[in-house]
């Protein structure tokens, strides 16, 4: 379980602190030359909206799932499923191939009871159970860094950008529609404490942390 926080910022913020950040902390492992990759996401949800609704009224034990592939070649995809409770985040996930992707979305989900992993299992039973299923897309440019020290990983998601239907998950050149004009999203998580050399690097002066879902911004355009 995991301490998270969020903010949106403006580009001449994200200058200021992209710049501070190059100089203390490393990239993480999925860099390109750049510093950054792109992550594309595929949101799950019941048909009443569960997920949406419990993150909108605050709901202190609230969970969703996703699907997600970074860079440009969905190969082989990430399951995962996301939970809060009393304001600590946590995450379980599994591995799929694209093949098994491209199943999940055409609402062919036997293949999971033939894996043993129970995160796959259990997802099979709330597809059916509960109807959760594909819901929206959501793409964006990341630039991470890393800081052992109480395992710090702070993120900037740039460029946030969605589609008008979840199958466009597999072709990210669909998602064109940008929720948050031009803003960054700023993520820092941490385990039990957060250093302050970190606490200090992160500074945007006026800005405060708040609930920042990308999937639940990328869901105004329904």
């Amino acid at each position: 379980m995991r301490h998270e926080w969020k903010h949106q910022i403006s580009p001449p913020e994200d200058l200021v602190l992209s710049g501070r950040l190059r100089r203390l902390f490393p990239h993480d492992k999925h860099a390109g030359p750049d510093g950054s990759y792109r992550v594309t996401s595929l949101y799950l949800d019941t048909p009443y909206d569960a997920a949406l609704r419990e993150k909108l009224d605050g709901v202190d034990r609230r969970e969703k799932f996703r699907l997600r592939y970074y860079g440009d070649d969905p190969a082989w995809l990430k399951l995962e499923k996301k939970f809060k409770v009393n304001g600590l985040c946590g995450k379980r996930s599994a591995r799929l191939s694209r093949e098994e992707g491209e199943r999940l979305l055409a609402g062919e989900p036997d293949f999971l009871l033939e894996r043993e992993e129970p995160l796959l299992r259990e997802l099979y039973h709330k597809l059916r159970g509960s109807l959760l299923a594909p819901r929206t897309a959501v793409c964006y440019d990341r630039e991470a860094f890393l800081y052992a020290p109480g395992n710090v990983r702070i993120t900037l998601d740039r460029d946030i950008r969605t589609g008008l239907s979840p199958l466009d998950f597999l072709c990210p050149e669909r998602l064109v529609l940008k929720p948050l004009a031009g803003l960054t999203v700023l993520e820092v998580k941490y385990d039990a404490f957060l250093p302050e050399l970190v606490r200090m690097a992160v500074q945007v002066p006026g800005r405060r942390a708040g609930a920042c879902s990308k999937y639940a911004l990328c869901r105004r355009f329904d």
